[in-house]
């Protein structure tokens, strides 16, 4: 096992045996904690497994460990619940397991279906292996999935990114992210920068794999997530709209608000130290977000959606009246990044393309 060099999670390379039950427990600690500080309002819509390979865990403890969540929370029957899954950590019959414990979605952290890419990203599993995984996923009878594909790779050409995508398309998956290879702050591949596509080459892939998808179906309804008819993914949704979450484990971030107050949650990073402290409070740091700094939050997010938001929802979520951002917001409109209409405003084509550029008009001062 060992970490992709543009991966920027909260992973670590195990130097032993993983402590699977420890590290259950901790969670379900970690939990009560949280619910001790405050209640859950409602019972929660989704649970997902993400971050790092948790397809490591064995199906007993993931069955335990979404049972003590159901009982201290109430989760909801027909709650979504994912699973992120590496293809070539995955063994055989293991899925069948996971949706025995209650998972009804994977994400599949396929890449590429080009073996020399994958080797030139560091991934540890092949094409073959994909398939495989999807296959099995058929028979234990889990049919939301979700592919990752990335483009934009070292050495990639726009020909070979469109036969990845059309590979990945193949399959038929519910949900496909595609999204541009980024150099993340902390890789190894943002300290040592392999040689990527050219601007030209990166726009052909992008316009001819939005034409592809769009052709086969797949509606895109956020910047690098593509869905079929019914399957797009409730929990990133809910980050997407500024809604709140609860975040467990090591370096899990969590979001939590009132009327007037919006909380962020950080768990400590170092699993070792997290495992001995779960469950009190020197495990978390808590703040609160400034009202100055509450649009940036909602907008980072909200801007990435096709549809965009809606200024009642603005006001309710942020606690700030539309005034605090109508002037950034014009000043996109008439440079052509977003587009309005009633209450609705949602990024342009161009707003899109330049998202990076189109959320910087809206940092704190």
């Amino acid at each position: 096992m060992r970490k992709c060099p543009y991966c920027d999670f909260n992973s670590h390379v195990a130097p032993g045996e993983t402590p699977f039950a420890d590290y259950r427990d901790a969670l379900l600690r970690d939990l009560d904690h949280e619910l001790a500080q405050r209640p859950l309002a409602a019972p929660p819509l989704t649970l997902f497994f993400g971050g790092g390979t948790p397809s490591l865990l064995p199906a007993d403890v993931l069955a335990d460990l979404i049972a003590g969540i159901r009982r201290r929370t109430g989760l909801a029957a027909a709650a979504e619940i994912t699973l992120e899954a590496n293809p070539g950590t995955v063994e055989r019959g293991r899925f069948g397991e996971y949706a025995d414990a209650g998972i009804n979605r994977i994400s599949l952290g396929a890449q590429s279906f080009d073996n020399a890419l994958l080797r030139r990203i560091g991934r540890i599993h092949s094409a073959a292996e994909t398939g495989r995984a999807i296959e099995e996923l058929a028979a234990a009878g889990i049919a939301n999935f979700n592919l990752d594909i990335m483009y934009g790779l070292p050495r990639q050409t726009a020909a070979s990114a469109l036969d990845d995508l059309a590979q990945a398309l193949a399959q038929a998956p519910p949900h496909l992210s595609w999204y541009e290879l980024t150099l993340e702050p902390g890789t190894v591949f943002y300290r040592r920068p392999p040689r990527l596509p050219e601007e030209a080459e990166m726009a052909a892939m992008e316009a001819k794999g939005r034409a592809l998808l769009a052709a086969d179906g797949y509606e895109r309804y956020e910047v690098s997530a593509y869905a079929q008819a019914g399957a797009r993914c409730r929990h990133n949704e809910n980050y997407w709209s500024y809604g709140d979450y609860l975040g467990l484990g090591p370096g899990a971030h969590g979001k939590r608000s009132t009327e007037d107050i919006v909380r962020r949650s950080e768990r400590i990073r170092s699993p070792s130290r997290w495992l001995r402290l779960a469950g009190t409070p020197e495990a978390v740091s808590l703040r609160e977000v400034a009202p100055g700094e509450r649009a940036f939050e909602y907008l980072l997010n909200a801007l990435r959606c096709l549809r965009g938001f809606e200024w009642p929802t603005f006001e309710a979520r942020t606690g700030l009246p539309r005034e605090a951002i109508v002037g950034p917001v014009s000043e996109a409109v008439a440079d052509g990044l977003l587009e309005t209409t009633g209450e609705r405003v949602w990024p342009s084509s161009r707003g899109l393309r330049y998202l990076n550029e189109l959320q910087a008009r809206f940092l704190p001062l």
